[in-house]
């Protein structure tokens, strides 16, 4: 009778015991998780020789946005992967090509026809990358998130850039066009005179 007795009361004492260690492990404060990173923008040396030998803006325009391209996918393929390390160096990379392609077409003869054709190619390629690295931000931890969403900014600040100087001074700027609008607006609105009413 004593040894099943004995079995019983250390059994007890293992739940027991179990039970304090969670509790006290539970009660331990959490530390917060610190943010990842942020991605290296940059250019390798086998790509910057790729891009110094473009024989004119258009090969470079090309070879830059090949090469980002494969970068972004590879970011996409390893944040699917649930590998945030190797997509936020990827996009890195992404990210120095595109800044490398927009010093160089800040530098170009913006009085150029070919310039500007140059300009509006770049953000034709550069639009759909938006919309690809927010799917990419909604999987993404919130710690490696706040990059992408940098990209997504960068991006569209690249964009509004190529835009700019494409149409150069003959777009109308936002403010003035929100303005013209407002007061067409305004026009369709308003009453009808009383000469409109006697026709």
């Amino acid at each position: 009778m004593s040894v099943p007795l004995r079995y019983g009361s250390i059994f007890f004492l293992q739940v027991i015991g179990a039970c304090v260690l969670s509790a006290s492990g539970a009660a331990q404060p959490q530390i917060p998780r610190m943010p990842a990173p942020p991605p290296m923008r940059l250019v390798s040396r086998s790509e910057r020789s790729q891009l110094d030998d473009a024989r004119d803006a258009k090969a470079r325009l090309r070879a830059t946005m090949t090469l980002a391209e494969e970068h972004l996918v590879h970011a996409e393929n390893f944040t699917e992967q649930k590998k945030f390390d190797e997509a936020s160096a990827e996009l890195g990379s992404y990210l120095g090509l595109i800044g490398d392609l927009r010093d160089y077409v800040s530098k170009l003869n913006s009085d150029k026809n070919s310039t500007r054709d140059i300009c509006r190619h770049f953000e034709w390629e550069v639009r759909p990358h938006i919309p690809r690295l927010a799917v990419m931000r909604r999987i993404t931890p919130a710690s490696y998130s706040l990059y992408i969403k940098d990209a997504e900014e960068f991006i569209k600040d690249t964009r509004a850039e190529a835009l700019d100087s494409f149409y150069g001074h003959s777009v109308l700027r936002e403010p003035q066009r929100q303005k013209i609008l407002r007061l067409r607006a305004e026009k369709t609105r308003r009453k009808p005179s009383i000469h409109e009413f006697s026709h």
